[in-house]
């Protein structure tokens, strides 16, 4: 079913389905709530599946304000504040993930897990920001089809990009209906992220942390100077790149459904 709720005096839409204790996903930069159907529905059978478009993104209006992560945070606490509720596991996808550690940051009493899915607590480098910029300057000259005709295919793993030809395809349709106004802000919110390594660390909320072998995006050796907190686990996805939910959809769903199991003790 979905739903829409007022925030920061604009249009938001959400999927919601199931029943039960509650998993949020959200989606990356230039997707929407979309791209976790299969997902909701199969977590659905067990559990209570809340799925919003991000500002700017999907059905979701931009807000009046800036757009930072932060602000994303403030949206998924009004929809479980609507939905009544009480705690969830938040599962994040790339910009998602950007968005579920200001949420541990802001509302962690509300968390009774969380997923980093190819994400990161680490601010932009100098590099990063300077990339995000050019992206800027092609979307304000009328090329965002630049963007996202380049961006997908390098979200698979190299060998995947044949194989999902139909799902890349898929990515770009969403892509080309944002405005250039939404894909901006989110490259800003992105570029301004503050660095939530230390807040990570010392969470006592349990953190589910999933790579791609392959990714183009989170390169695996981030694992040698990420510190996770006590009450965590690791998934490595020796075949996917930066969208495992695709590239290995049953690996994912499991893993992420046996973590709910475990947080939430069924």
């Amino acid at each position: 079913m979905t739903r829409k709720i007022e925030f920061n005096n604009s249009d938001i839409s959400y999927n919601i389905s199931g029943q039960g204790k509650a998993i949020v996903l959200l989606h990356g930069y230039l997707e929407s709530k979309e791209i976790w159907n299969s997902f909701a529905e199969e977590l659905a059978k067990k559990f209570q599946v809340i799925v919003p478009d991000l500002p700017g993104h999907g059905k979701s209006d931009l807000t009046n304000e800036r757009l930072s992560v932060e602000i994303m945070a403030e949206l998924v606490k009004t929809v479980l504040d609507k939905e009544n509720v009480s705690k969830c596991l938040l599962v994040g996808h790339s910009m998602g993930g950007y968005a579920t550690l200001a949420f541990l940051e802001l509302y962690p009493k509300l968390l009774s897990g969380l997923t980093l899915f190819h994400s990161s607590p680490y601010p932009d480098t100098e590099e990063k920001m300077q990339n995000r910029d050019r992206e800027i300057n092609i979307i304000r000259q009328g090329k965002k089809a630049q963007i996202y005709n380049t961006h997908f295919p390098n979200t698979f793993a190299k060998e995947n990009v044949e194989k999902f030809t139909d799902d890349i395809e898929k990515c770009k349709e969403v892509a080309r209906d944002m405005s250039d106004d939404g894909i901006i802000a989110a490259l800003e919110a992105m570029k301004a992220r503050t660095d939530r390594s230390k807040i990570l660390k010392a969470t006592k909320v349990p953190v589910q942390y999933i790579i791609g072998e392959k990714d183009n995006f989170i390169p695996m050796d981030i694992l040698n100077k990420l510190q996770l907190p006590v009450n965590s686990e690791v998934v490595v996805l020796e075949n996917s790149g930066h969208m495992g939910f695709v590239e290995e959809r049953e690996n994912v769903l499991n893993a992420i459904s046996d973590f709910a199991n475990k947080i939430y003790e069924i």
